[in-house]
């Protein structure tokens, strides 16, 4: 039986032709960026006013105090000329500067009457309230890095420098398979036997927060459907997820299945609780990650093995956060023992309070749960205050 890091290694060690594809920039979040991204002009492209209220040239603070209001520069009009130093400009957060002024003072700061505007105080200088062009880039600066994983922040500076389309590293393509004739659709009424789908809905979900799509299928305990059914799913996808059927008993076929298509298998077994019959295996370009029946087993696993193959296939480095546990923790078998948390954050560091729960079959539990801390085998007991990693649930690049 492998360990976790014998497991992990042997997952990472496999890699997928990694494909090029083009997208919207609204279809772009959460995605790898497989190219730099460039200004176009400087940022700002003027010099723009960063407060509501008044421009002045500067030179004339210490002469006067009021100053009679020429106009308005609103946002996304042409420039304005002050005419004269002596006097001012209204001006609004976003436009350009007024030419012949230098020093912005914000409406709080001011009173208008009449049709001039006098300061509270006269401690401005040259520049303030001015966002001066070029100050965050220069035409042609690098702006976002190859490699870069797509937030909210990098889709707004691809739209300032007019990238409406971007190459982004393509998804694989990934099929999510139920196994067993216990499951049936949400939509229906369980029989006291019975229990709705709930783990392919839940990978799937995983699967969407990190940007990538997934069908899900349901497959029956029949030892030839199924093979017949992996035969054709493994023409048609890069990754298999499969949740049941990886363990030791007489209806899981999985193992079995895959050995008789021809997959390799490299894992199959980990000396970890919950997990421990996860498999992995591989045949040509297919990857097929098996993960076992129960929620917190096959979540926990998606998270330690999926995703850390998927983040460093797409070059992303691993955060290594480390938790403080808020209460001792006792486990006398010789396996890494995954243990969920709620997470808080105290002072520097985050603090790990056990969840407490019915074992990796217990769904209620999982879902209030933010992560579990990774306890490792060669002890057996785990104090209160002393720190392990960390592995976010509900984080998708955690």
């Amino acid at each position: 039986m492998k360990s976790v890091a014998e497991a992990l290694q042997l997952v990472l060690e496999n890699e997928l032709p990694r494909q090029i594809e083009s997208v919207s920039i609204e279809d772009s979040l959460h995605r790898i960026l497989a190219q730099e991204v460039f200004a176009d002009r400087d940022a700002p492209p003027f010099h723009r006013v960063s407060m509501d209220g008044i421009a002045i040239h500067s030179s004339q603070l210490y002469k006067k105090g009021t100053f009679r209001i020429e106009g308005i520069q609103a946002a996304g009009d042409a420039r304005k000329t002050l005419a004269s130093r002596e006097n001012c400009l209204e001006v609004m957060t976003g436009a350009i500067l007024p030419s012949n002024t230098n020093c912005v003072i914000p409406y709080e700061q001011i009173e208008i009457k009449n049709g001039t505007a006098t300061l509270a105080k006269f401690d401005y200088k040259e520049n303030q309230n001015v966002h001066l062009k070029g100050t965050d880039a220069k035409t042609g600066d690098l702006l976002i890095q190859k490699g870069t994983l797509i937030q909210p922040g990098s889709i707004a500076v691809m739209a300032t420098v007019g990238v409406s389309k971007v190459n982004v590293i393509k998804a694989p393509k990934i099929t999510i398979c139920a196994t067993g004739n216990e499951l049936v659709d949400i939509s229906d009424k369980p029989l006291a036997h019975q229990i709705r789908k709930s783990n392919v809905y839940m990978l799937q979900a995983a699967l969407k927060s990190l940007g990538i799509p997934a069908q899900i299928l349901h497959l029956e305990d029949d030892k030839q459907l199924l093979k017949t059914s992996v035969e054709k799913l493994m023409e048609e996808n890069d990754i298999l997820l499969f949740s049941g059927a990886v363990s030791k008993g007489k209806y899981d076929f999985l193992p079995e299945v895959l050995e008789s298509l021809g997959i390799k298998k490299l894992v199959h077994g980990v000396a970890q609780k919950p997990g421990k019959p996860f498999l992995f295996g591989k045949k040509d370009k297919q990857l097929i990650f098996g993960f076992p029946g129960n929620p917190a087993s096959t979540l926990i696993c998606f998270h330690l093995y999926f995703k850390a193959w998927l983040m460093a296939h797409w070059g992303i480095p691993n955060s290594g956060i480390f938790a403080t546990l808020a209460e001792e923790v006792s486990f006398k078998r010789p396996v890494t023992y995954h243990i969920l948390v709620k997470v808080m954050a105290e002072k520097d560091k985050l603090v790990a309070v056990p969840v407490v729960n019915s074992g990796s079959g217990d769904l209620v539990h999982l879902a209030e749960a933010d992560g579990f801390l990774s306890l490792p085998a060669q002890s057996a007991s785990f104090k209160k205050g002393t720190s392990y990693p960390l592995t976010f649930l509900n984080q998708a690049w955690f």
